[in-house]
């Protein structure tokens, strides 16, 4: 592990992946883009872990890619074939593991979240954002294509293809109030309450039964792909049948004709 990336456990079933390069805007070198693939590794490993909050330090979400720890002494980057799909997979390699988790994953994103930063954002279930934040797609500027980091499956799926195209092929800024008018976030608050907001949220998941919770998550994103209303039902009448096996279910129901609060387990 670098110190560029801290990783916090904050409660039962709660921890916290906190990017830290404030002075370099939480861009993101090659080995920092490793670490954060170590520190997945060791907390989505732990099954008892149901949410995890991802932020940054400082006055960014996350600049993306550090361009310039690529660059030689004249300026230049010249990969081979090899080794620039090697960074390319590195990167979105993030954003897959992010998405196929059972854990939820909550942003909190206060200032820019540029390319790799914005893709990053964009693989969360949730996104909580202060109205400093702001979305980037960098590399259309860079002479490279809007897609980049999942962006271009994610955005259209997230606030539709229209909108999504006209911010992808113009390459203009995404400001914290359009991102909430269109959908990109689900709220604003000020920079000082983002911690407690994110938590609040990841309260009221944990509050959840972790079957619950876990299974929303995947049929959420796996009916976004479905080819037919009749696939989705299948999807959804297999994971509501296993639901009915659970012990959770069994309390929640008893629970219910008690007219008490059902009380879950945590794993």
């Amino acid at each position: 592990m670098t110190d560029t990336i801290i990783t916090e456990t904050l409660a039962p079933g709660l921890a916290r992946i906190r990017i830290q390069r404030p002075q370099q805007r939480n861009a993101l070198r090659v080995a920092d883009a490793r670490a954060l693939h170590r520190a997945l590794d060791r907390v989505l490993a732990d099954p008892s872990l149901r949410v995890l909050i991802l932020t940054g330090e400082g006055p960014a979400f996350c600049a993306g890619l550090d361009l310039k720890s690529l660059l030689d002494e004249q300026g230049r980057y010249a990969p081979d074939p090899a080794e620039a799909m090697a960074l390319q997979l590195c990167f979105a390699g993030l954003i897959a593991r992010l998405r196929e988790s059972g854990t939820i994953v909550v942003a909190a994103i206060h200032g820019p979240a540029v390319g790799a930063g914005m893709g990053l954002a964009l693989a969360a279930d949730i996104r909580l954002a202060t109205p400093e934040a702001s979305f980037h797609i960098g590399a259309v500027k860079l002479g490279l294509t809007a897609g980049e980091c999942g962006i271009s499956y994610h955005l259209p799926r997230l606030i539709g293809a229209g909108r999504a195209a006209d911010i992808m092929l113009t390459g203009r800024p995404v400001s914290a109030q359009e991102a909430l008018d269109i959908g990109l976030v689900s709220a604003l608050c000020p920079q000082e309450a983002l911690h407690e907001a994110a938590t609040a949220r990841a309260a009221d998941i944990l509050a959840l039964p972790p079957y619950a919770s876990a299974h929303s998550k995947r049929v959420f994103w796996q009916n976004l792909e479905a080819g037919s209303l009749q696939a989705g039902l299948e999807l959804e009448n297999h994971a509501q049948v296993l639901g009915l096996m659970t012990a959770d279910f069994q309390e929640a129901a008893q629970a219910f004709a008690q007219k008490r609060a059902p009380v879950f387990s945590t794993s």
